[in-house]
């Protein structure tokens, strides 16, 4: 499939705010340029939103919420506009997964695979929406209580580059499903599919105001958005620095807030695992995406006594991985852009100042451009426990392996760092599996698989610098909504 930029595309040329289901021009009038990462050539622009754009788009989503058509709809009505953007997403899919690719650098199949993920979250949360159910509460004598779940209004979502089309889905489905009106602000790094959505859900009916985009730089739209008083909830994924800063924010209006802030989730091997299901497991959720992706599966911890049989196959794959341009479908893409390309090389050279081994490295196809932003897949081991590459996220296809005693020793090395994401362990002992199941401190846990996050049905979350609060699921419903509880004295 060819990958050239659909020209007719109305994101092009710095189209502005979708505001109202209206493309309106940044009061800034500036643009930021878009950048291929598997070539590092420009090939878009989006326009520069700040805090003046914010604004307009915060009234619109109030007005929505409040008085306009928006708030008049059944939740029955919500569920078929949700579910009628799903099918616009798979009506316009070709589009879409070649944006996606050219935007991210992706391998195609990795970007068909998000454009079919980003509709199923409309489908899942189309479905969803009349199923939230409240509750009748027994109480004194005389008095009828039910609990009920109601929108909490206009929420705030700032999303990152590696899944902008799925984190559409991910973030907007499950508030919109409640009644919720949005203000979405996309990361400036790659945000053209989650701009193409926002036209299609107002194809799709839904009214204006229910939906607003502003494009922009995190310091400007993003501060902007978090800051507003306007706003009573936030959803971010993203680092924890600026986690930190979204929580700050949304504690100075006093609203709550649900962080997604990255991990270093650990694979546990046990000496008993069954190999050929572990290993290309284990290889696919660190390079999936580049290695970019919060819940990167970035630790290998491999108990000492299957060590020699481990590794070896481990660095057989990592040597034979190349990575290219997204239309060859290679093993990865490239790195988002240059500055995080420079990212990632440093942990490769810090390692090398520690005298950390190499254990294998993939390399460039030959075909990569040489200004695509690429880095060698590579694993390293046995790497230090206090070594940055054990401790830190890297967000790169870099996998760190550490060989661990015995149970208990694997879970304290499991645990021995800020985040707690995702983990997985592989045995063939089932008692021994649940037992470090849950010990493990983690959002998700796997048992013989891992789902680098899991699919759309089950929730997601983390815990410690992790993040709190869960997406994903049912569960993300309870999180766009707030419990009321309606008191009736009837005699």
């Amino acid at each position: 499939m060819s990958l050239d930029y659909p020209r007719s595309a109305p994101v092009l040329g710095a189209q502005g705010c979708f505001i109202n289901n209206r493309w309106e021009p940044a009061a800034s009038g500036r643009a930021i340029p878009v950048v291929a990462p598997a070539e590092g050539v420009v090939f878009a622009e989006i326009a520069a939103g700040g805090a003046e754009d914010v604004a307009r788009a915060v009234a619109a989503a109030r007005a929505a919420f409040e008085t306009g058509p928006w708030s008049r709809l059944t939740a029955t009505e919500r569920g078929r506009l949700l579910t009628r953007l799903g099918a616009l997403i798979l009506e316009n899919f070709d589009e879409l997964a070649a944006l996606e690719a050219r935007d991210c650098g992706k391998p195609m199949k990795t970007a068909r695979a998000d454009i079919e993920a980003a509709a199923r979250y409309f489908e899942f949360y189309g479905g969803a929406a009349d199923k939230v159910h409240g509750e009748q509460i027994p109480f004194l004598n005389g008095y009828y209580v039910t609990g009920e779940r109601e929108p909490l209004g206009v929420t705030g979502h700032i999303i990152p580059w590696n899944y902008p089309a799925q984190m559409i889905g991910r973030t907007l489905g499950p508030a919109l499903a409640m009644g919720n009106a949005t203000v979405l602000k996309p990361a400036e790094d790659a945000c053209l599919t989650p701009l193409r959505i926002a036209e299609l859900a107002a194809e799709a009916g839904f009214p204006p105001g229910a939906i607003n985009v502003i494009p922009g730089l995190g310091a400007e739209a993003g501060a902007a958005l978090s800051e507003h008083p306007g706003i009573d909830f936030l959803a971010f994924t993203g680092s924890p620095q600026v986690g930190v800063m979204v929580q700050q924010a949304a504690a100075c209006n006093h609203i709550g807030c649900v962080l997604e802030l990255g991990g270093k989730s650990p694979q546990i091997v046990f000496d008993d695992a069954d190999l050929d299901a572990a290993v290309p497991v284990i290889v696919a959720a660190i390079i999936q995406n580049a290695g970019q992706t919060c819940s990167a599966g970035a630790r290998l911890l491999v108990q000492r006594s299957a060590w020699d049989r481990v590794i070896p196959r481990v660095a057989e794959r990592f040597a034979a991985l190349r990575a290219g341009l997204p239309e060859t479908n290679p093993d990865l893409g490239p790195i988002i852009s240059e500055r995080q390309q420079r990212r990632v090389l440093s942990f490769l050279d810090q390692a090398a100042a520690d005298g950390v081994p190499v254990i294998a490295q993939g390399a460039r196809a030959a075909d990569a451009p040489e200004g695509g932003f690429y880095v060698p897949p590579t694993v390293f081991g046995p790497v230090p426990r206090d070594n940055a590459l054990a401790c830190d996220e890297v967000f790169g296809p870099v996998l760190a392996a550490i060989p661990f005693e015995d149970e208990a020793d694997a879970i304290q090395l499991a645990n021995a760092t800020d985040y707690g994401l995702v983990a997985g362990v592989w045995t063939t002992n089932t008692s021994r599996a649940v037992r470090v199941a849950r010990k493990v401190r983690a959002g998700q846990v796997y048992i013989n698989a891992y789902g680098a996050g899991g699919g759309i049905e089950l929730p997601f979350g983390g815990v410690k610098k992790s993040g709190h609060g869960r997406e994903k699921g049912f569960e993300a419903l309870y999180e766009f909504s707030a419990l009321k509880t309606i008191v009736i004295k009837h005699d």
